[in-house]
């Protein structure tokens, strides 16, 4: 048996340098953490997005629908492990396609504490993609 002590893993600095948007928010979806990739994938920076509604960056004809998957996961307690091109809104209003992956944060007990996301901007493939159907090819 080892006598090493285990090495302390910089959670903080993971989250704040992957490459891909990471948002963690409370049951109530309430956004309580967001990384530098956050704020260059959707335009607001932590001080605005910190303490915010999720609504921030879900175009408003999403939110019903997405508030129903939302409740429905954390109830749950957990949610498919698919990543999901969806939409999202920039601060300058310009709509995002980003590739989504979710999952349910519970802590210690099993309790669920919110959902934490990684995201990253597909919107111009998604776009292009979008182009070559339309022209038949």
């Amino acid at each position: 048996m080892s006598t090493e002590p285990t090495p302390t893993i910089p959670w903080e600095r993971i989250v704040a340098d992957v490459a891909d948007a990471l948002i963690y928010a409370d049951r109530d979806g309430i956004i309580r953490a967001w990384n530098p990739a956050a704020a260059a994938l959707f335009g607001f920076g932590a001080d605005e997005a910190l303490g915010q509604s999720l609504d921030l960056i879900i175009p408003e004809h999403l939110r019903e629908a997405h508030w129903r998957g939302y409740d429905r996961a954390l109830a749950r307690g957990h949610c498919g492990r698919e990543v999901r091109t969806t939409r999202g809104r920039h601060k300058d209003g310009r709509k995002l396609y980003v590739d989504m992956s979710f999952c349910v944060v519970t802590d210690g007990a099993g309790q669920t504490l919110g959902s934490a996301a990684m995201a990253r901007d597909v919107t111009e493939r998604y776009l292009a993609e979008l182009a070559r159907r339309k022209a038949g090819g």
